[in-house]
């Protein structure tokens, strides 16, 4: 039995809620259960000195957990000087995911930067910011085109993100922190709207997994980004 009761396919609550910044040019509350991360999207009119004069856009993200998202406070980085390592390594992966599916020509010489901020952690933190700020960049597209700024929308595809894990040796979708802590294996998975892997990210935290519990795993994790992409495609409806 999973802490949350839940079955081994199923995902916790999730919520997208759009234009929760007033200032933003996208936005979105996501909502994983009990992790809620707030995600928006500026867009900056030049794009980094080392693609000006290619024609192509960029879009970055940066990621940070307020000092009360856990359990116990955690200092800002900022009082470091450098975000940390888990940090750095969180918000590269929040943009290659986001750039997978964006047609970076079409953008212009443009910058779009998702700022993910954690309100509120109880596991998949990562996840739930790539899926939430696919949707904060869908809205500043948008805005983007409402202004006549770009012609047709860069965004090629969805993609959304979801957590794995064998957890007493059971396979379980949407790991949760009471899961995360205690899980033998604990997997990321990026994954686009038609099914295309951008990444996975496995680490075996006792035994070795097989090839075997990596494919059920992925097959848990195709099931659940089919429904997230579902969800973000209520969003915006």
């Amino acid at each position: 039995m999973r802490p949350s009761k839940r079955a081994a396919d199923e995902l916790r609550p999730v919520s997208l809620e759009r234009a929760v910044s007033r200032y933003a040019e996208g936005s979105c509350l996501v909502s994983f259960g009990n992790t809620r991360v707030h995600c928006t999207a500026s867009l900056e009119e030049r794009s980094p000195p080392w693609l000006r004069g290619s024609g192509k856009g960029w879009v970055t993200a940066e990621y940070a957990m307020l000092p009360r998202a856990t359990h116990e406070r955690t200092r800002r980085e900022v009082g470091s000087g450098k975000p940390s390592g888990r940090t750095q390594e969180i918000q590269r992966l929040i943009g290659r995911s986001l750039r997978a599916v964006t047609n970076l020509p079409a953008m212009g010489e443009r910058q779009i930067t998702i700022d993910c901020d954690v309100i509120q952690a109880d596991g998949g933190t990562r996840t739930a910011a790539i899926t939430g700020a696919w949707v904060a960049l869908h809205d500043c597209f948008a805005w983007m085109r409402t202004r006549s700024i770009i012609s047709v929308d860069p965004l090629r595809d969805h993609v959304a993100a979801v957590s794995c894990g064998l957890y007493k040796g059971l396979p379980v979708l949407d790991l949760d922190y009471a899961e995360d802590s205690a899980a033998e294996t604990d997997a990321n998975f990026v994954l686009t709207g038609r099914g295309g892997i951008v990444e996975v990210q496995g680490t075996a935290e006792m035994e070795p997994f097989t090839q075997e519990q990596l494919l059920e795993l992925l097959g848990l994790a195709r099931a659940g980004t089919e429904r997230l992409v579902a969800l973000q495609k209520e969003a915006i409806a």
